[in-house]
Parts: structure tokens; sequence; C-alpha cells
């Protein structure tokens, strides 16, 4: 039976070191670190999840800044607005939330984030420097940098190791493979139009998961002792609970834990590091620009 990665457990000890480093800082400097939200739009996804960020700003000491703009919004609004709090001393990390209305070009509005306030790591420049050997990013995206973090903090190395990654998207599929590239593992790359799929992934060592299917990697995909991280979030029915559907992952949790070494569980796996990360990403970004530090 595999090790559970309890990521929430993790990410819970690493918000107690983040609001550890808040007070020291604040009491140091003055000033609290800031966390500007920007939600364009009316989906309710998109509004949990910063609801959740904002709120655990407020748990941990940092001051947060909500700005909710109707679906209406123009491009050139939100990168107007983007530009204003990057220039705002008081504001030390800006986080847009993706997906923006399908008239908004998204990577024109994350261009418009300084480097140095990018806590999400979408810059463009900040994509690209994962991929530059000594040019490291200002900021790693959050959910990628929260699937390495689970891996160190439960003692399973990377460098060496075959790592086989399930999704090539530009938020986690394609950065993670970046960073454990650069911590020396041999990585593998893996979408829909990979040959013989099983094949690859019962080559890995260490396996991660994110191409938003629910259920989709088996134990017959999976080398016995391989650590697998499951990204993927998603709802599926279930009659026996009260809503009538509950969450899994990308990985079937039930069969691939009876075959893997270890792997983490949806929910209360990679989900509450992503969180955890942006929080850390705000500190660092607040730590370098109140101490004169850029990372530009």
């Amino acid at each position: 039976m595999a090790h559970i990665i309890d990521g929430a457990a993790i990410a819970a000890a690493i918000r107690s070191e983040i609001k550890a480093e808040v007070e020291r800082f604040k009491a140091e400097r003055g000033v609290a670190p800031g966390l500007a939200t920007v939600l364009i739009g009316d989906n309710p996804a998109s509004a949990a999840y910063v609801r959740s960020k904002r709120k655990t700003c407020e748990e941990l000491g940092l001051m947060s800044f909500g700005y909710e703009l109707p679906a209406t919004t123009t491009q050139q609004e939100a990168v107007a607005l983007v530009r204003e709090l990057g220039a705002r001393p008081d504001v030390h990390g800006i986080l847009v939330q993706l997906p923006l209305p399908a008239h908004i070009n998204d990577q024109a509005v994350l261009a418009a984030v300084p480097l140095d306030k990018d806590v999400d790591g979408f810059h463009p420049s900040n994509i690209g420097r994962l991929g530059l050997k000594g040019r490291a990013p200002s900021f790693a995206p959050c959910t990628p940098k929260g699937c390495i973090e689970l891996l160190d903090r439960s003692g399973i190395p990377i460098a060496g190791k075959r790592a086989v990654v399930l999704g090539r998207s530009a938020i986690v599929g394609l950065p993670v493979s970046l960073m454990l590239l650069a911590r020396d593992a041999t990585v593998t790359v893996c979408h829909s139009k990979t040959v013989d799929l099983p094949a690859v992934t019962r080559e890995a060592d260490i396996l991660i998961a994110a191409i938003g299917k629910a259920r989709f990697v088996t134990a017959e995909m999976v080398k016995p002792g391989c650590v697998v991280i499951d990204v993927g979030i998603n709802r599926i029915a279930d009659p026996t609970r009260k809503s009538g559907s509950r969450l899994v992952g990308d990985v079937d949790y039930e069969g691939v834990s009876e075959v893997a070494g270890a792997i983490t569980p949806v929910p209360g796996g990679v989900g509450p590091m992503t969180i955890a990360m942006l929080m850390q990403n705000t500190l660092i970004a607040a730590q370098r620009l109140v101490g004169g530090v850029s990372s530009q």
C-alpha cells in the first residue's frame, strides 16, 4: 500500500512558517506583505478560488486587495488596472485569476504584471526563464512549485529519476516538467498524441498527472514503487453524497495506491499546496521589494 503524501498537513506546516515570517517582517519593516487579486467576470469557480486566497491572506497576516470587475471589462481596462497595481508600493504581489473572458487576451494582461510582483509565476518572461539554464524566474507558478515542494518535504529524491508528466498545459504540465528538468530528472512529457501511453508511464519513478480526466491513470499504467502526484480536480456524480457529487483526481486512487510507493490524495494533496505557495511567493516578493532587492 502506498505512503499517502498528506498535502494538507505539509501545507499547514508551510503556512505556519509563513505566518511567523510575516509577523517578523511586519515588526522589522512596519508594513505587511500585500497581495492584489484581480477577478474579471462571474465564473463561480474563479470567485471561490479568489475568496479562498483572500481568506488565507487574512489568516496569515498579509494585506489583501480585491478587485472584482464585470465580464464586460475591456482588455485595455484590465491592463490599466494591473499597471496601476504594479506601481503601488503597498502591493507586493499581483494575481490575475484565470480564465479571463474570451474577448480578453490573457497574455497581454499577464505581461503587464511587473516581474517582481508576478507571484503567480505566469508572466511570459518568468515562464520562459524556467527553460533557460542560469536564468531562474522571479517566481515559479504555484501549483508546479507545490508539486516539487511535496516531493522535497517528503524526502523523495528527484535528481537522476525518470519523471513522466501527463499534460502540457502552460499552467502545470509545461512548467513542472521544466522544474523537474532543472532538478536533474530525466523528463518525458506526455499528451493526447503520445503513442502507447501506458508503456511510457510505466517507466516513471515520478509520475505527475495533470490532464483533467477523472481517474485516467490506472494501476496498470504505474510501475511498482512509483511516486504519483495527482494534480487533477474532477467532479463526478456520487448519489451517496448529499451534494450528489464528489471530487476525484486524474488518478484512480484506490487501484494505483495498491501499486505506487507514494501517492497524493484528492482532495488534500496538491490543492492546499497551491495557495501555500502563493502566500510564500507574496512574502518573498515583499522581502525583495521592501528590502530594495529586485529580482529583475
